[in-house]
């Protein structure tokens, strides 16, 4: 769902039947409304938010399989680059799951509140994939290395407190009180000159937008890739059918 709450564009996950998991459709408009805000000077920043749901569980796989992308053209790449070249600020609230892209993502916002029940994950390794979003670059730089590769390299589910001991996340909160003080923030930021903002959020990304550009690029490429190798059709194929991968004869 995407609305307008004055000058914040509102962007919502609204699949709780199957806890926002993200199709090829869903990308494709979260994509066009995150250029849409860069184009219109009346959008002052972006919330991301999810529902009781929680945030997302990343990929719908079912969709990912029976739809998947081809090329860099595909709508989960667009997505991508969209969320990483944002112009206007992004503020996410996290109640819930947030999984694979759905924690990737978080990496390209500039304030994230998450709730102290929220669960997070980085399963790229475990479905025979590998990171994307520009995790590969941007997670070391903020977690650190050995944290990074602990989170990236086992795939294992993290709490709230380590999202934020990473700097995946701003500040910790109730879950009741997560949305508002994420909207509270998008308010404040609205409030501030317009210029000065998206000139600041320009100066601080300047050195890092080239890499992340060409990060984001070399991840899809491999992920692509990786969608067709043995180990990633064991593991589309065990979640299928409800059992664990054996990756024993698969590289």
């Amino acid at each position: 769902l995407v609305a307008r709450d004055g000058p914040i564009l509102r962007v919502r996950f609204n699949r709780p039947d199957k806890k926002n998991a993200l199709t090829a459709d869903m990308y494709a408009a979260l994509a066009d409304a995150l250029t849409a805000a860069d184009e219109d000077a009346s959008v002052r920043a972006v919330l991301i938010e999810g529902n009781e749901a929680g945030f997302t569980a990343g990929n719908d796989l079912a969709d990912f399989l029976s739809n998947p992308p081809s090329g860099m053209d595909a709508p989960v790449i667009r997505f991508l680059k969209a969320v990483s070249r944002a112009q206007k600020p992004l503020v996410a609230a996290v109640t819930g799951p947030a999984v694979g892209v759905g924690t990737t993502m978080l990496l390209h916002c500039e304030f994230v509140y998450a709730a102290d029940t929220a669960k997070f994950a980085l399963p790229f390794v475990n479905l025979g994939l590998c990171p994307e979003a520009g995790s590969s670059y941007l997670l070391p730089m903020v977690a650190g290395y050995r944290r990074a590769a602990e989170l990236l390299m086992l795939g294992e589910p993290f709490d709230a407190p380590t999202a934020q001991a990473c700097g995946i996340v701003t500040r910790v909160l109730p879950a009741a009180e997560v949305l508002e003080a994420a909207l509270a923030t998008a308010r404040k930021i609205a409030e501030r000159p317009a210029m000065s903002v998206h000139m600041t959020k320009m100066l601080m990304k300047r050195q890092l937008q080239s890499t992340i550009d060409s990060v984001v690029s070399e991840e899809a490429g491999h992920f692509l890739a990786l969608m067709h190798s043995p180990a990633a059709k064991e593991a589309f194929a065990a979640f299928l059918e409800k059992r664990k991968p054996d990756f024993s004869k698969v590289g």
